[in-house]
């Protein structure tokens, strides 16, 4: 706490390193801080069997953005990793996005006007003029067969509540392709870093000084005397003492284990979209870099209420978090030496590629 910065950065995830790199390469001096005993936020990859695992959950990179894809391949290698996840209802096995291969599956159609004929068909039977709940919007989009099957179990354990008690807005859309692609994303760049993203992140920050294990909040003055300026990635509610009241997150809980096979599931990501299965997902990671190693090494995803003190994953958009966001963006304002970035500090669920836009912007 001797020397002075130009920066102090509060968070060492994807938009503080993207926010430090470009100061210093503007010949700024930077101190980041991060709570956590390592760089690279949630995206933070290690190897376990030779394989870079990925303990938030899964990220794959993927972007239209020419800027974005060309300063992301300044700091590492993508390969060629395609998002196409499945999902396993009662041992049956879907595409995900929805497309041909999941209604040939489902119906037994084969051309896209069968199946838009039979969406049409189950969502003329059970049309709501305005839906007031997600059920009755997913039914109006995609109808029941995929609603029953494929939405409303994955999402009522999502979010820990019927779909019938969420709010229609939640689901504005539905992707529904009349093709046969099971590209997830339809970006024109995709992959994920060679290596792991904790690598690319650690490129990014070279220069800088990075200290872990460091709770900003927990001697603010202190920290803020030591730079002009402060970058605060973490949570905006818990920078002003949660005085207005929290914001509501979903949390995840991931069990990690690692299986003397070279191959449990054959894809990377499988949902699973039945109200039996009590995690959400399993993540194989190794296919994300289409690993050989003769071991495996799998994460469960449960979906979980979030209180103070938890990991926060998901912002809760509704009314009532959104309206509770805007005070406290008022009150950011007014603090003039500190700019509020990435997600938890704009109480945002933020593409990484949108994180670094907002970053560089």
């Amino acid at each position: 706490m001797n020397k002075h910065y130009d920066y102090l950065i509060v968070g060492a995830g994807l938009y503080g390193a993207v926010f430090a790199q470009k100061a210093m390469e503007a010949g700024k001096t930077c101190l980041v801080i991060e709570k956590r005993d390592h760089i690279a936020g949630n995206i933070y990859t290690e190897a376990v069997e030779g394989i870079q695992v990925h303990r938030y959950g899964a990220h794959i990179f993927h972007t239209n953005n020419d800027e974005v894809w060309n300063y992301v391949n300044r700091f590492a290698t993508f390969n060629r990793y395609t998002n196409s996840p499945v999902a396993n209802y009662k041992g049956e096995i879907y595409n995900l996005p929805f497309n041909m291969n999941t209604f040939n599956k489902m119906w037994g159609v084969i051309t896209p006007a069968e199946a838009q004929a039979e969406i049409e068909r189950q969502r003329a039977a059970h049309y709501v003029a305005e839906p007031k709940n997600l059920e009755e919007q997913a039914i109006n989009l995609v109808g029941t067969d995929i609603y029953e099957k494929l939405v409303k179990h994955y999402t009522e354990k999502q979010w820990g509540r019927p779909c019938t008690e969420l709010p229609a807005f939640i689901i504005k859309r539905l992707p529904v392709r009349f093709i046969y692609d099971n590209n997830y994303f339809n970006a024109l760049y995709q992959g994920i870093p060679v290596g792991g993203y904790t690598a690319m992140v650690e490129k990014m920050l070279e220069g800088a000084e990075v200290k872990l294990g460091v709770d900003y909040l927990a001697d603010k003055a202190a920290w803020d005397a030591v730079a002009d300026k402060v970058v605060y990635t973490g949570p905006i509610d818990a920078y002003f003492g949660y005085k207005l009241g929290a914001l509501a997150y979903r949390s995840v809980r991931f069990e990690t284990e690692t299986l003397d096979m070279e191959n449990y599931q054959g894809n990377a990501v499988v949902n699973y979209t039945d109200a039996d299965t009590p995690y959400t997902r399993i993540i194989e990671h190794k296919h994300f870099e289409f690993g050989t190693q003769p071991k495996t090494v799998i994460s469960r995803e449960y979906s979980a209420e979030w209180k103070v003190g938890d990991e926060p994953y998901y912002p809760v958009n509704d009314e009532a978090n959104g309206a509770l966001y805007q005070q406290y963006k008022a009150l950011a304002e007014g603090e003039e030496k500190v700019l509020f970035g990435g997600r938890l500090g704009e109480y945002k669920y933020y593409d990484m590629d949108k994180v670094i836009e907002a970053a560089l912007a």
